[in-house]
């Protein structure tokens, strides 16, 4: 039996988009809930000044995607099919933190939802995910 919460850590750790290009953290990993952050820094931010709504949405994306993964079942794999993302607040600088969390599990489909909110908890935007299921391909 696969370790998911593990293997969520693992993905992680050795993916280059996530620690290098787009370098969030990992924060907390639970069964069906997943925490990710990232330092906004000056490339994150649109011509207005504000953290761009893509870096926001794909914070989003990691942390319900991620939290999904925890839940999936052995010899399944996932992805976005749908994602909706309502900016609330703009966020110009420090840390933002995208709280996925599984709302429904199905055999073809899943669904999740994550806030991303800056450090002071305010909620700058809340998004929902979701996910088609798939036989996992060996080279996945």
């Amino acid at each position: 039996m696969i370790d998911r919460l593990a293997e969520v850590r693992e993905r992680v750790e050795r993916s280059a988009f996530h620690s290098q290009l787009f370098p969030m953290r990992l924060e907390r990993v639970v069964e069906g809930e997943v925490d990710v952050s990232l330092e906004l820094r000056p490339e994150h931010r649109n011509l207005v000044g504000t953290a761009h709504g893509g870096v926001i949405a794909t914070l989003a994306d990691t942390a319900t995607g991620l939290a999904y993964r925890t839940v999936m079942p052995e010899g399944m794999q996932h992805v976005t099919s749908q994602l909706n993302v309502t900016f609330l607040a703009p966020a110009r600088q420090g840390r933002i933190v995208a709280k996925g969390v599984v709302v429904k599990r199905g055999k073809r489909s899943g669904y999740a939802e994550a806030d991303v909110v800056d450090a002071e908890g305010t909620l700058l935007a809340r998004a929902m995910a979701l996910f088609a299921l798939l036989p996992e391909r060996p080279d996945a």
